[in-house]
């Protein structure tokens, strides 16, 4: 079976949930298909061709650019029987292929651009865009990828013509041998954080999505013995980085032990970090599965997040950590949910036996339910039922 797959992020330019689940999904898929990855950069390496914008574009929307990374995909498809797209920068290339070649599309959907309205801020006019490009991949996509169940009651909710038996549910996985427990401590060290002292970790972009602001005026008021980690970078925006910074150096006014790493660490320092954080916080306000929550869960970490989108789906509340209602459905209001993160970090904070069950049952749950060689056997399965189909339509359409 010969299959594309194609998506902005791959290694060594991941940035977010999306790109990671493309970089272990991309290496269980091909011990069993024949797989081409195509992705945005520069040059070819073994089963990699990177596509960078047209330089005629430079400067221009970056919506007209991803358009034109699409088209290149598109073109360099040829050959193959079946293309599977990552998030709306690739399923425009994706739908493309399909028509061009006569190919059956899949797309996985990771996040749904009528649910980021914030994103306007980021595109510009290039919103119109994005959210016309997803909703023609997904519209006319054989089959549709949710990464939750969640995700996938999103998915019809937002694109109510499709066909709700063509969505499937395959989850975000974990690789639970590289996410385990490191006893090291050197890039604690390195930070130069107190081991004395426990410590409150985020970990993500700096997006409305993420919900940084939250957590930033949340963790004001938490134990004054615990310090607060943020490795947060990669701003949409100047205006959401500028809003990032203002607040970050109110909450250094506020409260001793808060550090800021503004770049992207290398994952085995991201590791590190996961295993001795006492606790581990996401508070998106939109999330289809959060598969960093499955990180710090797979390295044994109590996990505080919020009661969003497919979260609920990887967090067990109680049992592997606490989950915080966004909205309550009668308008709650931002400063109440900020306050729900901070009852929830302090009670974790303040059981530490409580902390260790947590992170010991999110650690067998990483490796009992997120595995991505299920993950990878699961897709190709749905793989072999489009192409089977495809092949019984096709004298359908000829007759």
């Amino acid at each position: 079976m010969r299959v594309g797959l194609l998506t902005r992020e791959y290694p060594p330019d991941v940035y977010g949930g999306a790109g990671v689940h493309v970089e272990f999904l991309a290496r269980e898929l091909a011990r069993l298909v024949d797989l081409d990855v195509h992705c945005w950069g520069e040059g070819r390496t073994d089963g990699v061709l990177r596509h960078r914008p047209w330089p005629a574009l430079d400067g221009a929307n970056d919506a007209l650019r991803t358009f034109s990374v699409d088209l290149a995909m598109a073109a360099a498809l040829e050959g193959r029987e079946l293309v599977h797209s990552h998030t709306w920068y690739a399923g425009l290339g994706g739908h493309l292929a399909k028509l061009l070649h006569g190919i059956p599309h899949v797309v996985t959907a990771h996040s749904l651009e009528p649910l980021r309205p914030w994103k306007a801020e980021q595109l510009g006019g290039g919103y119109a865009l994005s959210g016309w490009a997803e909703r023609t991949a997904v519209e006319s996509a054989d089959a549709v990828i949710a990464v939750s169940a969640a995700m996938r009651e999103d998915i019809l909710g937002c694109y109510p013509a499709l066909d709700p038996s063509r969505v499937h549910v395959v989850h975000n996985g974990i690789d639970t041998t590289l996410y385990r427990p490191d006893p090291g401590t050197d890039a604690l060290d390195r930070i130069g954080l107190d081991r004395s002292r426990p410590y409150v970790l985020f970990v993500g972009r700096i997006t409305r999505q993420k919900g940084v602001p939250h957590l930033l005026r949340a963790v004001r008021d938490i134990d004054p013995a615990a310090q607060v980690v943020l490795c947060a970078g990669a701003p949409d925006t100047p205006e959401i980085d500028q809003e990032f910074r203002d607040l970050f150096a109110g909450l250094s006014r506020a409260r001793e032990g808060v550090h800021w790493i503004p770049r992207m660490l290398p994952r085995p320092e991201v590791i590190q970090l996961l295993t001795h954080a006492a606790v581990f916080v996401c508070p998106s306000v939109y999330e289809p599965l959060g598969i960093v929550n499955l990180e710090a869960m797979a390295c044994g970490t109590p996990v505080v997040a919020s009661r969003v989108g497919g979260i609920p789906e990887v967090v067990a509340d109680g049992a592997t950590g606490v989950l915080v209602r966004k909205d309550d459905g009668n308008g709650s209001r931002d400063d109440e949910f900020e306050a729900g993160l901070a009852r929830a970090l302090d009670s974790v904070l303040g059981d530490p036996e409580t902390a260790r069950r947590m992170g010991e049952a999110g650690r067998k749950r990483a490796v009992d339910e997120f595995g991505w060689d299920a993950i990878a056997r699961r897709t190709v399965r749905l793989y072999g039922e489009i192409l089977e189909q495809a092949q019984y339509e096709e004298p359908v359409k000829q007759a």
